[in-house]
């Protein structure tokens, strides 16, 4: 089966790039192809650059799983899921994310865990709209985003819903900067030579884990809360 992650590397930096030939939903294969695309980074030394398809960036967990999977399946999503965060919130070198379309819930909190994230100017939403589809929040994912969000829209963001254009979900904080789709790429891989041109990785290192810690500390403490196998298989009863 081709694997719905690529990784290419090229001048010390790695680009990651997901499409499964639909919507990037962050299944069990595709979160798992996630994590060892990253491991190669981290082996690699490299800058981590993270894309979407032509036609979105994530629409989050796969929500098939969470309609017929076993109760390990839905378990080992979300686990996977929360785990990738931890993983781009520590990761020892910048995580430059090319957001290249929509990007809902799993595929925002990836945007909320990356250091640079760089969007298209037009035709995207962007957002965490859990209540929209009778679903609540996760713990680890509400401290992902009370770390990330701006202030005036992480209550506005999380209890309605909303779906965010470019610009207001650069204003929210899930990204820093938008720019035309067919600039997106060159942007992106001319961020992402910057970075390695001109930071110590070491002390982008040290210095993440310092500012990091608090909100690392408190997704790893809400995952193990609350991703157990007993809440999944409540999920799987109440079908």
């Amino acid at each position: 089966m081709t694997s719905p992650v690529t990784y290419t590397l090229e001048d010390g930096i790695a680009h990651i790039a997901m499409d499964d030939g639909k919507v990037n939903a962050m299944s069990p294969t595709l979160l798992q192809a996630l994590h060892d695309a990253f491991d190669q980074a981290e082996q690699d030394k490299a800058i981590a650059l993270l894309s979407g398809n032509d036609r979105i960036f994530s629409a989050g967990f796969d929500m098939g799983v969470f309609a017929t999977g076993t109760a390990e399946d839905i378990h080992r999503m979300m686990t996977l899921g929360a785990e990738l965060t931890v993983k781009l919130l520590s990761f020892p070198f910048p995580v430059v994310a090319a957001c290249t379309g929509s990007a809902y819930p799993m595929g925002a909190f990836l945007l909320l865990s990356s250091d640079l994230r760089i969007g298209v100017d037009s035709g995207i939403k962007i957002g965490l709209n859990e209540v929209r589809i009778n679903m609540t929040l996760p713990y680890f994912a509400t401290e992902l985003a009370r770390y990330r969000l701006a202030p005036a829209y992480f209550n506005r963001t999380a209890t309605t819903g909303e779906l965010y254009d470019a610009e207001d979900a650069q204003r929210a904080g899930f990204l820093d900067r938008i720019v035309a789709p067919d600039a997106l790429m060159k942007t992106a891989k001319a961020a992402a030579t910057e970075l390695r041109e001109n930071v110590g990785m070491g002390h982008h290192h040290a210095t993440k884990l310092r500012v990091r810690t608090p909100v690392i500390e408190a997704v790893k403490a809400a995952a193990a809360k609350e991703l157990s196998l007993a809440s999944a298989q409540r999920s799987v009863d109440a079908r």
